[in-house]
């Protein structure tokens, strides 16, 4: 690894627990992140006029990695951080690019029962306007892209009252085909196409990686050991915190939300969000077990163990 710190990106569709993880990982000692949510806008700069937040390496340009380094450098530095954990679910569409522009970065994809994030971004994208959600991210948005920026958030605003006319505004990753399922107006629909969307992008870039670059981690399975969790990822940017640290860490993480989205559901709106993403789960299965990956191999080891018992 090059530089005097480790990005570590964690990936995952809207819901997923990603904000969770970044917190509890950076209760670590040496870890640490922005002072806000996400920082969707240092990512997008040099790109903001693209139409998704699909972005291809061939988007990755010298000037573009020149000023994301710039920024995570100065993050590592104002903090004096060993590993800098970056949790924007976008990131999760444009896998490439981001190791193009950091190519020693490590990542985690964090996924959870589709349905229970379904059900957790509906609500989610029904909350009203936050203002000071809003300006915590605009602290890191680059001057030059402002226009853009404010320019698309009142069209988004604008939006918001079209949805009287049943279209809905837009609110998380920006995939592309968006734009026609907001036209259709199905919340439901549409969180599940963002999942799916989220979820194959990101399996699609990770298959081209080293297995040593990246984990899959489930979030049921997280917030039942999340101490072994953060133990694994630890690991994964070559960093030994000791055992009551890890412990320590977790702490506050909770596992009350796991099967939340059934009992908010009806019953046909279950069955269409497993059928939207079920191309999505399969993809997921297929990447965790990818030949030589570390949880491949400690699901083969358990198997064995399991029958000579």
């Amino acid at each position: 690894m090059t530089g005097s710190f480790v990005p570590l990106v964690i990936l995952g569709a809207p819901r997923s627990g990603t904000n969770m993880l970044r917190d509890a990982l950076c209760r670590l000692p040496g870890f640490g992140t922005w002072p806000c949510d996400e920082i969707n806008a240092i990512w997008r700069h040099g790109n903001t006029s693209h139409p998704t937040d699909e972005l291809g390496a061939d988007l990755a340009t010298p000037a573009v990695e020149r000023f994301v380094r710039r920024r995570f450098e100065a993050r590592a530095r104002r903090d004096r951080l060993d590993v800098v954990v970056e949790k924007t679910c976008a990131n999760s569409l444009r896998v490439a690019f981001v190791s193009a522009v950091l190519p020693e970065a490590r990542f985690v994809l964090l996924h959870r029962n589709p349905v229970d994030a379904v059900s957790s971004a509906i609500l989610r994208w029904q909350r009203p306007f936050d203002l000071r959600y809003s300006l915590a991210k605009a602290r890191f948005v680059p001057p030059s892209d402002l226009p853009a920026l404010i320019l698309r958030a009142l069209r988004n605003r604008w939006a918001r009252y079209g949805e009287r006319q049943r279209r809905l505004a837009p609110w998380g990753p920006v995939f592309e085909g968006i734009d026609e399922l907001l036209a259709r107006g199905s919340r439901l629909e549409v969180c599940a196409h963002q999942w799916v969307a989220c979820v194959e992008r990101a399996v699609d870039d990770l298959e081209s990686m080293s297995p040593d670059d990246y984990r899959v981690l489930a979030y049921e399975d997280f917030v039942a050991r999340p101490a072994d969790g953060l133990a694994e990822l630890a690991s994964l940017v070559d960093r030994e915190p000791r055992s009551e640290e890890f412990e320590e860490a977790s702490r506050p993480v909770r596992r009350n939300s796991v099967g939340r989205g059934g009992a908010t559901l009806e019953g046909p709106e279950v069955e269409v969000v497993e059928e939207i993403t079920a191309p999505g789960v399969e993809a997921l299965n297929r990447l965790t077990s990818r030949a030589g990956h570390p949880q491949a191999r400690a699901r083969r080891a358990h198997g064995r163990n399991r029958r000579s018992s």
